[in-house]
C-alpha cells in the first residue's frame, strides 16, 4: 500500500498507519503516535530513526495515551511539536469538544468539574469517557498540552524557565521541571539546547507554528487582508496582526509567513497564562490543523472540482479569535458587501473599542465589548432599526449569560440557538458555526458569492441544487464553500 493511498481518519487500520511510518510521511504527523515496545519511546510517523519491526510496535491517539502507558518522547523527533490532529474539528461529539476546550486552556484555568460540566457529564463520567476514546483523561490531556506548550517556549524563545513554566499553566516551576523530565528525558535546559531558533525581540514571544503542507497562505492573509478592521487589525501579503483580550488581559499577536517558509507567531500578552489559549486560538484562526491531503484528495476526485484545487492546494478556511466578536462581524455582515461591513465594524470598533498602549503603526484598539455594543451600538451602527436591535440584544444576551458561544459547542445546539433570535438567519448560523467551530462540513448555498462560484465551477447555482450537490463532498463542505469563494473572486480580479 502507497502512502497516497493511506486514510487520515480513525478508520485507518495498523497495517495502513505501519505503511505511513515505513514511509516517514509528514503528513500523519500528530494524528496519531507510534510507540515502540522495546525502547519504551513514542514518536511522530516521520522519525527518521530506524522502523520498528511491526510486532513491537504499538498505536496511540494521542501522546498523552503513550505517555500514560509508560512511554516517553523521542528527543530526535520530538513528536509534540507535530500539528495538532485534525480529528478534533471533524469529530462533533463530546470527545471533539473536550479536546478543543481543553487546547483552550478551560482546565488550567477552571479544572476539571468546569470542563464536566460545559459538556453536560460528572467529572468521573467524562474522565472514563475520554480514557476509554483516547487512552488517557482530561487531567492527562491538558498535562500533555502544558508539556507541549513549554517544549515550544523553551526551543522557540529565550523566556526565563519561570516564565515559561507560567505561560505553559503550571502551577509551579518545579511541576515544570518534573513534566518535562518526565515526558521529554530532558531537563528544560537540555531541551532548549536542542534549538537553534530561539529568539525574544522587544518583549515579543516568537516561535514557529508547525503546519501540514500544502498550505494556501497567501489565501489566507489575503482573506483577513479584505475584512481587517483598521486600528484594531493590520494585514499585509505576508503578515496579519491584531489586538485581542484574553481572560488575563489584553494581548497582540502577529502571523507572518517568512523568507524560509515557515508560519511564525509573535505575540505580547499581558499575563503569561493567556500564551496557550493564544498560540490555540491563532491556530485555529488560520486552520493550522487541517488535513489537506485528505481534503484536497476528496474534492479533486470530482471532475467539476479538480480544477479549483489544483489551482489552490492546500485551501483553509479561517476560523475566529474571539466567538463572541465572530458574531457580531456576521451580524453587521449580513446582506452587504465586504468592504461595506468593513467600513461599519470601522466605525463600531474606532467609536466603542477600548485603547491600548502600541508601538507606532501597530494596532491600538480592542474589539467593544457586548456590553457597551449593546447599549450604544444603535448610536454607531446604520440600517434599519430591526436589523440594529438584532445586534444590540444579541450583544446583550451575550454579556449576560442568556446565550452563550463557545469554540466547543454542540454544532446542532449553537445553529438552533442561534436560529432562535430575531435577525439572524441560516446564513449568519451557519457561517458562525463554520469560523467558530471549525466545522469542515458547512455549505452556504445561500451565499452570492458561493452562487456566482458555483456556476463558475460549472455546478448548479440554485441553492437547492447546489445543496444536493454537494451531499457527494461531505464532511469537507467547508472547503468546497471556500473554493467557491475564491473561485468567484479570482474571476472578478481576472475581469477587474
Amino acid at each position: 500500500m502507497t502512502p497516497a493511498s493511506i486514510r487520515s481518519d480513525e478508520r485507518m487500520t495498523f497495517d495502513e498507519r505501519y505503511g505511513a511510518v515505513r514511509a516517514r510521511d509528514r503528513r500523519f504527523d500528530g494524528q496519531f503516535i507510534l510507540a515502540v515496545r522495546t525502547t519504551g519511546i513514542y514518536c511522530r510517523p516521520s522519525c527518521p530513526a530506524r522502523t520498528p519491526k511491526p510486532s513491537n510496535v504499538v498505536f496511540f491517539p494521542t501522546s498523552a495515551a503513550a505517555h500514560e502507558a509508560g512511554y516517553r518522547a523521542c528527543k530526535r523527533c520530538l513528536p509534540e511539536a507535530a500539528p495538532g490532529s485534525p480529528e478534533w474539528d471533524l469529530r462533533r461529539d463530546t470527545v471533539g469538544r473536550a479536546m478543543r476546550l481543553i487546547a483552550d486552556g478551560v482546565v488550567e484555568r477552571d479544572g476539571v468539574g468546569a470542563l464536566a460540566a460545559r459538556l453536560g457529564y460528572s467529572p468521573r463520567h467524562l474522565t472514563r469517557l475520554l480514557t476509554t476514546e483516547l487512552g488517557a483523561g482530561p487531567l492527562a490531556l491538558a498535562r500533555s498540552q502544558r508539556a507541549h506548550t513549554a517544549r515550544m517556549l523553551l526551543t522557540g524563545t529565550d523566556l526565563p524557565v519561570s516564565d515559561v513554566a507560567f505561560s505553559a499553566g503550571f502551577g509551579s516551576i518545579r511541576q515544570c521541571n518534573d513534566t518535562i523530565r518526565e515526558v521529554f528525558a530532558m531537563t528544560p535546559t537540555q531541551l532548549r539546547a536542542q534549538s537553534r531558533t530561539a529568539a525574544t525581540a522587544s518583549g515579543a514571544i516568537d516561535l514557529v507554528l508547525p503546519v501540514r503542507e500544502p498550505f494556501d497562505v497567501q489565501g489566507v492573509l489575503g482573506w483577513m487582508a479584505q475584512r481587517c478592521v483598521p486600528g484594531m487589525e493590520c494585514a499585509t501579503a505576508t503578515t496579519f496582526a491584531r489586538n485581542l483580550q484574553l481572560p488575563g488581559g489584553a494581548a497582540w499577536f502577529e502571523v507572518r509567513h517568512d523568507e524560509t517558509g515557515r508560519i511564525r507567531l509573535r505575540a505580547r500578552v499581558s499575563g503569561l497564562a493567556d500564551l496557550g489559549r493564544l498560540i490555540a486560538r491563532v491556530r485555529r484562526l488560520l486552520d493550522l490543523d487541517a488535513d489537506p491531503i485528505a481534503v484536497d484528495s476528496a474534492l479533486s476526485g470530482h471532475r467539476e472540482l479538480a480544477p479549483l484545487v489544483a489551482r489552490t492546494p492546500g485551501m483553509r478556511v479561517p476560523g475566529a479569535a474571539d466567538p463572541h466578536e465572530m458574531l457580531i462581524r456576521a451580524m453587521v455582515g449580513q446582506q452587504i458587501t465586504v468592504a461595506a461591513a468593513r467600513t461599519a465594524l470601522t466605525r463600531l470598533v474606532h467609536e466603542l473599542g477600548t485603547t491600548v498602549e502600541a508601538p507606532d503603526g501597530e494596532p491600538h484598539l480592542l474589539f467593544p465589548t457586548m456590553p457597551a455594543i449593546a447599549e450604544h451600538g444603535h448610536e454607531v451602527l446604520r440600517g434599519p432599526a430591526a436589523r440594529l436591535r438584532a445586534i444590540t440584544d444579541a450583544a446583550a444576551a451575550l454579556a449576560d449569560g442568556t446565550l452563550t458561544l463557545t469554540c466547543a459547542d454542540d454544532g446542532a445546539e449553537q445553529r438552533a440557538a442561534l436560529l432562535a433570535r430575531p435577525g439572524i438567519g441560516p446564513w449568519t448560523a451557519d457561517y458562525v458555526r463554520m469560523r467558530v467551530l471549525g466545522d469542515p462540513d458547512v455549505l452556504l448555498p445561500g451565499d452570492s458569492a458561493v452562487r456566482a462560484g458555483a456556476a463558475m465551477a460549472g455546478l448548479p447555482a440554485d441553492p437547492r441544487d447546489l445543496t444536493a450537490w454537494a451531499a457527494r463532498v461531505a464532511p469537507w463542505r467547508s472547503y468546497l464553500t471556500a473554493h467557491l469563494w475564491r473561485a468567484n473572486t479570482s474571476e472578478k480580479e481576472i475581469n477587474d
